[in-house]
């Protein structure tokens, strides 16, 4: 069965799974509390307990497990599973690479942690006005795609004092995207300002960037380039010039 438990938020929706899971439960539980949910908050945050004496799902249940998910993923923020199945765990956190939202797996005596990730901030986006129409973006911790649609306004305002801008982007403290649906917001931020760019650079050590910068260059048709860690203040004078 399915049973919803109470929550502090409105927006972080509590569930236990336990014995025998069938389609039912997804129909007259588990869907009408996500619809209601996001109908009232567009976006929301989701708590899944699996309890130890959970069976086997029915092949319906996987069915509607598998159609909730397909109707409802631009509406889910984040998504908690909590279990003590390592199997289980093992191939929710496989399947998670494809969600497009940030996934994250629990063990059974980790409930509480589970509530404090769904409640913290994952990851911040910063801006800073460097001058000269340079644009300072500092990418921080793991983003999802809530960090990205909190900055766009101020993204924005910088461009319009601007007919053309520089970016320095930052990645000395970034440790990559939560989901597809983060991915998507940087590359939809990448698209829509593209026209306006005149040239970046990207500061940062991980072997990856390097690569970005090239494959950018090629995609925008602007200059780019990569400069180490310890570099920032180059990369700024680059910019610059």
């Amino acid at each position: 069965m399915i049973t919803q438990l109470s929550s502090t938020s409105d927006t972080i929706l509590e569930f236990e799974f336990s014995g025998a899971i069938s389609d039912e439960d997804y129909k007259t539980v588990l869907v009408p509390a996500i619809d209601k949910a996001i109908e009232a908050n567009e976006r929301i945050r989701l708590l899944v307990i699996l309890g130890s004496g959970l069976k086997d799902f029915t092949f319906g249940a996987m069915l509607q497990d598998a159609r909730t998910g397909m109707k409802h993923w631009r509406g889910f923020d984040r998504v908690a599973v909590v279990t003590a199945q390592r199997g289980m765990a093992q191939a929710i956190r496989a399947f998670s690479v494809f969600m497009p939202c940030p996934v994250k797996t629990f063990g059974a005596e980790e409930a509480d942690n589970a509530r404090r990730w769904l409640r913290e901030s994952l990851g911040a986006f910063h801006q800073t006005d460097l001058g000269d129409g340079v644009l300072h973006i500092q990418l921080l911790g793991q983003l999802d795609s809530e960090a990205y649609q909190d900055e766009a306004g101020d993204m924005n305002a910088f461009i319009r004092k601007n007919d053309k801008f520089r970016l320095l982007l930052d990645l000395r403290e970034f440790d990559g995207w939560q989901g597809l649906g983060a991915i998507g917001e940087h590359l939809k931020i990448v698209r829509d300002h593209a026209p306006l760019l005149e040239k970046a650079a990207i500061v940062g050590d991980a072997g990856w960037q390097t690569l970005a910068v090239q494959v950018g260059k090629r995609v925008l048709g602007r200059e780019a380039k990569h400069f180490g860690g310890y570099e920032f203040d180059q990369a700024v004078a680059w910019l610059k010039t």
